[in-house]
């Protein structure tokens, strides 16, 4: 059936060509009607209590998403009239300020100090802007923009809901540039690394293409984070490239066999895709373990990557021939010879020296393994963002001004005694950090009867059988102050009403900071178990993929560890993104040379010239792979004012360059040491397995992935 398809497509290249360019179409309108996430914490899981709480905030409260906006040096009418015009913008559910909340009836004045505080600091007032859809909604995005067209100078809008909207403002800015300057290092690349001039173009085609259709059919998955969004086209590029350079490889084998271009392109197909499935199922399973994280963000990475991967394989099997036939002529025409230098020197002394080789790599286990674990993480994402965003000088400015770094919401029952609630409200503000307490039964306790509190005040407070408290933290969210202070105030609550919840930035910070640290393991324990499963049937060994991936995990170890030497801190996304990418799309290079050694082997050659063979016949793919893939992410780093995006691009970048020289220096050396444990351990490790009856030769399983 393969032999019939592959024949197929090499008769009618152009058509195939003018089928992927009409696909084209739908996917680039996929890809505008697709949905971005701005807003990490959205995707914590829904059965935790900050969740939950943010669910009762959005229904009945209608405060799905709150901000604060500070004016600074304006006269009350001012206040008044902006506070008015807020309250019409679409999207906002209620605007709140002091005159509005005591009703006009009463003097601020007469107000007691410690209530009037909140909304008072020196020359600066404060107003609480409350929104009908949640932060990262288009409605909510559309809102702030309006907020902030009615403000002047001297107004200020705070809030994480803000933060994120200025994170979409860059990242709509910088994305073209990432993709154009991951296009153009990658070029650079391969018009250094392959043999000819005109084939780098012909490969990006294709790989664009199949970037363009992930990103169109991303509309079924219904909304991709940003983070997905910033790195997905760069990684797909980089981590498919090989697949390109193995069906051209291939197919200049074919060529030698072959009169006709097309019978050679057929049989390349062939083969290829009988060699690109085995080796991209590790790749795929690595992007696939990101699904099992409880926070929802690793599925969404985790789903395009691995559609991604199998879009590029399909792109390269079906559509990049017929791209290589059109355009044979000028592949061949500009032909040259690579720049890259030969590596049988070098791997020719690894070999010799292979059990010093062998022994370096245990004598790293234990510094990469203690790097790792004592490197920095940073949860708040706005750490990540260039601090002269308007709404991170406006989060420092409620810092400064109010003392406020975090505001939790609590949700009670509404039918609490004043006693009770009396006990509560004393015991939070005597909480370390908390600097003020906001709720309905305060505002009567300063002496407003309750007829003078106006009755959009009161739905604020009190819905749906709840009542609603704002306590005011100077701690910064992510912190173990935070958390500490947290787990005070839920104390308290609990004596009067257990089942009440706190939500807002710091609880789902910390709810945050919990998943992730029971995500990481999961998903690493995930990836190394499924693609050791991989390589143990590829190779009917036991021995081979506990060896592979201990080399690849060891690269992965040093990468990750070498924040803790430059003391940089790392975002908490970055470890399971990096260990199961890095490990995914890096391991083919040890299945690569691993699988070229069992062919020489099985050609009866003695072990040190099958390890020979392999590793010289390896290299070249080797060093291409991960200089596309280190020069794409490289330069994404160097460009993105996102810290956080440029800290993933850089430890990718760093993963790729490792994974090379770990698969350059250290895999030739264990792979000729643990020959023997192969040879006892594996089925059929040095001879070809029989032939079954009444099956097809062509229709053999192979023991790996070939070359």
């Amino acid at each position: 059936m393969l032999d019939k398809i592959a024949h197929w497509l090499t008769r009618k290249p152009k058509l195939v060509a003018l089928v992927a360019i009409l696909l084209l179409i739908p996917s680039a309108l996929g890809y505008v009607a697709t949905r971005v996430n701005y807003d990490i914490l959205s995707y914590l899981p829904q059965d935790l209590p900050s969740a939950q709480g943010e669910k009762l905030l959005e229904d009945p409260f209608h405060m799905a998403a709150t901000s604060m906006l500070m004016v600074d040096g304006m006269p009350a009418g001012y206040s008044n009239q902006l506070i008015n015009k807020i309250k019409k913008v679409p999207g906002v559910s209620n605007a709140i300020w002091l005159s509005n909340m005591v009703g006009i009836q009463i003097p601020v004045e007469m107000i007691p100090a410690s209530f009037r505080d909140i909304f008072f600091s020196g020359s600066a007032t404060m107003m609480i802007i409350q929104y009908e859809y949640p932060g990262a909604s288009d409605e909510t995005m559309e809102a702030i923009d309006q907020i902030r067209a009615l403000c002047n100078e001297k107004c200020f809008l705070a809030g994480f809901s803000v933060v994120v909207r200025d994170t979409c403002a860059i990242m709509d800015q910088e994305l073209p540039v990432f993709v154009a300057l991951a296009v153009v290092l990658a070029l650079a690349v391969m018009l250094l690394t392959l043999e000819s001039f005109a084939l780098p173009l012909v490969f990006l085609a294709g790989i664009g293409m199949a970037i363009v259709y992930n990103f169109g059919t991303n509309i079924f998955l219904g909304e991709i984070s940003y983070i997905t969004k910033a790195i997905a086209a760069v990684l797909q590029l980089g981590v498919t490239m090989d697949y390109s350079i193995f069906l051209y490889h291939r197919y200049m084998e074919e060529r030698k066999h072959y009169d006709d271009i097309r019978d050679a392109m057929a049989q390349a197909i062939v083969a290829a895709f009988r060699s690109l499935s085995g080796s991209s199922a590790t790749t795929i399973a690595g992007f696939l373990a990101l699904c099992f994280m409880q926070m929802t963000l690793g599925k969404n990475i985790g789903l395009v990557m691995a559609k991604g991967v199998v879009l590029g394989i399909a792109t390269v099997i079906f559509v990049l021939p017929s791209l290589v036939l059109i355009f044979d002529k000028y592949i061949v025409r500009f032909a040259h010879r690579p720049f890259l230098p030969s590596m049988h020197r070098i791997n020719a002394f690894v070999i010799r020296h292979r059990r010093a080789f062998a022994v370096l790599m245990l004598l790293l286990v234990a510094p990469a393994w203690y790097s790792q674990n004592h490197t920095t993480m940073y949860y708040k994402l706005d750490e990540s963002l260039p601090r002269e965003l308007p709404s991170i000088v406006s989060n420092e400015k409620l810092k400064k001004d109010f003392d406020m770094a975090v505001s939790h919401f609590i949700l009670l029952r509404d039918d609490l005694t004043p006693a009770q609630m009396s006990d509560i409200e004393t015991r939070m503000e005597e909480v370390p950090g908390v600097t003020s307490v906001l709720s309905y039964h305060k505002i009567l306790g300063t002496g407003i009867p309750d007829f003078f509190i106006p009755e959009d005040v009161r739905d604020i407070l009190k819905q749906g059988g709840y009542q609603m408290m704002m306590v005011n933290s100077n701690r910064e969210p992510a912190t173990d102050s935070v958390a500490q202070q947290l787990d005070q105030m839920q104390a308290i609550l609990n004596d009067h009403d257990p089942n009440a919840m706190i939500t807002g930035e710091g609880a789902m910070y910390r709810d945050l900071i919990e998943t992730m640290n029971v995500d990481i393991m999961v998903t690493n324990i995930i990836s190394i178990a499924a693609i050791f499963l991989i390589i143990a049937i590829v190779f009917k060994s036991i021995s081979i993929p506990a060896v592979l991936v201990a080399t690849i995990e060891l690269a992965i170890v040093i990468n990750q560890g070498m924040s803790y030497f430059t003391g940089a801190e790392v975002c908490f996304i970055a470890p399971c993104i990096i260990s199961c990418i890095q490990l995914g799309a890096t391991v083919d290079y040890a299945i690569l040379m691993t699988s070229r050694f069992q062919d020489e082997l099985r050609a009866g050659r003695d072990r040190l010239e099958a390890i020979q063979i392999a590793a010289d016949s390896s290299d070249t793919s080797i060093i291409t792979s991960a200089l596309v893939l280190f020069a794409a992410t490289l330069g994404v780093s160097f460009v993105s004012s996102i810290d956080l995006i440029g800290a993933i691009c850089t430890m990718l970048a760093r993963g790729a360059f490792i994974s090379a020289l770990v698969s350059i220096f250290l895999m030739p050396a264990v792979l000729c040491v643990c020959e023997p444990l192969f040879q006892k351990t594996s089925l059929h490790w040095r001879t070809n397995p029989p032939e079954k009856k009444g099956r097809k030769k062509e229709e053999q399983p192979t023991a790996g992935v070939s070359q």
